[in-house]
């Protein structure tokens, strides 16, 4: 019975300790391991879940960009965003206006999640950084420390999901009228990687390095700084108990989709047509029906800069910008305010600012 009663009290003793720690590591805005991992996995399920929720959405839109985007100069077939949609309807159907989607969700679920995820640790390494260096405990992220958490997110999302990216842009170029056809994610993947080698798989991936910067980079910094201008200001009333409504969230999400895209979209046209470089009976829509005029290969990113300003215009760094400029805005407001509420549901707590 004494030994009993001991390892009681033993148990007892570590109990307390153990909530003491606990206590300790919340008290110093460090989370115990366990419920540091739990933290892990629900961000990464909350990112995931606003990724392919809001890529979904705009699908029909996301679909059209990238064609227009690579269509041969010489064979027009989608020529704006309405004839465009009115073309893929009518020769394909229903299921045109989704071709790819689910090739882009299950690149973007992990995207995003390791996107959101990697944001907050960037946040959080960042800050306790600049808080040592400044010497003021309770100093927040500045706009230009933001733009460099959201850029270190972005390029390791990316760089991680990157093959899926590039298959899948090949996949949604896919007409009937294609010599060939991908079967999915995987024989895509197989079948460059034999006939075009390994490297063909990252194929465009300087510019999208690059282009990250300005895009996710300033879709954070901008959202994140209109969310924290509003609480601090409250203008028009938007802002009650400290809390941003679902509108008003929405309307910071739009307002950092449309300044990043602007800015770093000349590169995402040049990332696609790197990746259409060197594709074996390629799809119509890239080849122009074999009518192909202007040269399909490229050196690197200077060059395919070069020759499409060359033979097409300045403007054709813009082409898709329209259906790109009306599916960003609800896709990347949709994307935070998912990721926000799914993340309130699931009780991710966030020590940023603590």
């Amino acid at each position: 019975m004494a030994s009993e009663d001991v390892k009681r009290s033993e148990s007892a003793v570590t109990t307390i300790v153990n909530l003491a720690e606990e206590a300790k590591f919340a008290k110093e805005g460090v989370q115990a391991p366990s419920h540091a991992f739990l933290s892990i996995c629900k961000s990464l399920v909350a990112g995931g879940v606003a990724g392919g929720v809001s890529r979904s959405a705009v699908a029909p839109l996301e679909r059209l960009k990238i064609l227009l985007q690579v269509q041969n100069p010489h064979g027009i077939k989608y020529n704006g965003t309405i004839q465009g949609l009115k073309y893929i309807w009518k020769t394909e159907g229903f299921r045109g206006m989704f071709k790819g989607n689910g090739t882009n969700c299950a690149r973007i679920i992990p995207n995003s999640a390791v996107k959101f995820f990697s944001y907050e640790e960037a946040s959080k390494g960042i800050l306790y950084l600049y808080r040592q260096q400044s010497g003021i405990e309770d100093a927040q992220l500045t706009p230009l420390l933001r733009l460099g958490a959201g850029a270190c997110a972005g390029i390791i999302a990316m760089s991680a999901t990157y093959p899926m990216d590039m298959v899948r842009g090949r996949l949604t170029v896919q007409t009937e009228m294609s010599p060939r056809h991908y079967r999915g994610i995987f024989h895509a993947l197989t079948t460059v990687l034999w006939e075009e080698g390994p490297r063909a798989l990252y194929k465009g991936w300087l510019p999208s390095v690059i282009g990250v910067v300005p895009y996710v980079g300033l879709n954070f910094a901008v959202y994140e700084s209109l969310k924290d201008w509003l609480i601090k200001r409250r203008p028009f009333g938007l802002v009650e108990d400290s809390e941003l409504g679902v509108t008003t969230k929405l309307a910071c999400g739009a307002a950092a989709g449309t300044v990043g895209q602007t800015v770093a979209y000349p590169l995402d046209v040049i990332r696609r047509r790197m990746q259409m470089a060197g594709w074996k009976d390629a799809a119509s829509v890239v080849t122009g029906d074999g009518n192909s005029k202007a040269p399909l290969e490229y050196t690197g990113m200077v060059d395919a800069f070069r020759k499409t300003v060359r033979y097409e215009g300045f403007g054709a760094l813009y082409k898709g910008l329209v259906p790109n400029s009306v599916k960003v805005v609800p896709s990347i407001a949709i994307a935070f305010v998912t990721y926000e509420l799914v993340k309130d549901v699931l009780g991710v707590e966030l020590r940023i600012s603590d």
